[in-house]
């Protein structure tokens, strides 16, 4: 049920409206004016406000203004007792929906939020659809996300490996989706709908690997009580994926060589030669080229595997990515798990571009996702995030340069709480200087929400009058 709050000084309007919209199926809040109103929102998202504008301690449009900072499609419709063109032009340029002037009819404000809600919803759905589409062709229609130029250059061998039957060796740190390319190159292939086998070389015991992979007959060892038929098998007609490939022991290599070239193997324990067809894609963080020099990999069978090499970039080179990728698992978590959040702020957004995520991509999902469920408004803030990992190596060893400073206590003493204030002091008013006087920035300099920023210059009894700058 859409969120309603009404905020009006006068008690009969807010009961008025409340019984109202309660029995037509709203769920309502109230507040008796702007201050109060502020205090919830920040506690809670709301669909729809609809605010006097002529309100004591708070009027309407700075409320609007203030909601707007954390909560930017809260939908706003303005009450007033004043029908002048100048009170309705000030409310809608300050981004209202709507408003409605005294007296009016509880039918009229119903109209206006179904159709306020209706709206929304649809450019909701028109965005979805565009992210849709733009995602698509960015997507090279391969189910990976990016649109900066290391990875167009990886859409494009997708699609050129795709097209032929050479073996395919993804490099790349971990994180960054071999496995998507690999299920990439086989969906654009003319093998789609055949078996896309997965084996994991890395994470399959060294002494099952080789049944795993091969199979084994009836009485092969203890515990063969019948015939199994292994991976490569299964994948006959279609694509095997080697995960971490540089895992494979040597003795194991030796007969997955000659499967490649001969394409036949031989099941532990039996006799007879299995013909398969079966193009292999193979994956590895490790520079297998070094193993190779020091002997823990065959050369004949690295080339074989390497004959189209697609080189995955880590995300700290393609940051232009981010913002889309982090919008991709926002809504994707924020629909898993049914919350309201839809949007994530400019610093929340900054954070993360600042940060060498050194898992990648799946380090960023994870902070999203983290992010989703810990956040508490329709925009997820910093706060949600965790901010201490969101930290490039280089700011993490500057603040522990600037936190080692000169801690030496002289012999009288000193008052702890007043360092502590003139030091945040120092720091508010340089970044209050350095952004011009805008509180947006500088609550961005010092890494802290906006709402953060107001209650330390409240705090800190500042000039009061930098609140009227941003």
């Amino acid at each position: 049920m859409p969120k309603i709050l009404v905020v009006d000084d006068e008690q009969s309007i807010r009961e008025m409206l409340e019984i109202y919209l309660d029995r037509e199926g709203y769920t309502v809040s109230c507040a008796c004016d702007g201050l109060d109103a502020l205090a919830r929102c920040e506690q809670e998202p709301f669909d729809v406000i609809i605010a006097d504008i002529k309100m004591p301690r708070m009027d309407g449009i700075t409320l609007l203004q203030r909601v707007r900072d954390f909560s930017p499609e809260t939908i706003f419709i303005m009450v007033t007792a004043f029908a002048s063109f100048e009170t309705a032009r000030e409310s809608m340029h300050e981004d209202a929906y709507d408003y409605i002037t005294k007296p009016f009819y509880v039918e009229e404000i119903k109209r206006k939020i179904d159709a306020a809600l209706e709206k929304r919803s649809q450019a909701v759905e028109s965005r979805i659809l565009e992210d849709g589409s733009s995602a698509k062709s960015q997507q090279a229609s391969c189910g990976m996300i990016g649109q900066s130029l290391p990875m167009k250059k990886v859409f494009d061998l997708i699609g050129r490996a795709a097209s032929v039957k050479s073996n395919v060796l993804i490099t790349g740190e971990s994180g960054t989706g071999k496995e998507l390319v690999a299920r990439a190159i086989h969906g654009q292939s003319n093998r789609v709908g055949l078996p896309f086998v997965v084996i994991n070389c890395g994470g399959i015991p060294e002494t099952l690997l080789e049944s795993e992979l091969f199979g084994y007959k009836k009485g092969a060892f203890t515990g063969a009580i019948k015939d199994k038929m292994g991976f490569l098998e299964a994948a006959h007609g279609g694509t095997l994926f080697l995960d971490e490939v540089g895992e494979l022991p040597l003795a194991l290599q030796v007969k997955l060589l000659r499967m490649v070239q001969e394409k036949t193997f031989t099941p532990v324990g039996g006799t007879d030669e299995i013909k398969v067809d079966v193009r292999i894609i193979s994956a590895t963080n490790k520079n297998l080229g070094m193993k190779v020099a020091d002997g823990s990999f065959r050369e004949d069978l690295y080339y074989r595997l390497n004959v189209i090499n697609i080189a995955l970039p880590p995300l700290r080179e393609r940051r232009e990515d981010i913002p889309l990728l982090a919008r991709y698992f926002l809504d994707r978590s924020a629909a898993e798990t049914g919350k309201n959040v839809s949007e994530i702020s400019e610093f929340a957004l900054d954070c993360l571009m600042r940060y060498d995520f050194p898992g990648n991509i799946r380090e960023l999902e994870n902070i999203i996702e983290r992010g989703v469920a810990l956040s508490t408004t329709s925009i997820m803030l910093p706060d949600s995030l965790d901010v201490s990992s969101c930290r490039s190596p280089e700011g993490a060893r500057q603040a522990a340069a600037d936190a080692k400073g000169d801690f030496s206590i002289p012999r009288e003493g000193v008052l702890l709480d007043e360092l502590v204030e003139r030091f945040e002091k120092g720091y508010v008013e340089e970044a209050l200087q350095q952004s011009g006087g805008s509180l947006k920035a500088a609550a961005q300099l010092l890494g802290i929400t906006l709402r953060s920023m107001r209650y330390r210059i409240q705090k800190l009894a500042l000039d009061e009058r930098v609140l009227k700058r941003d």
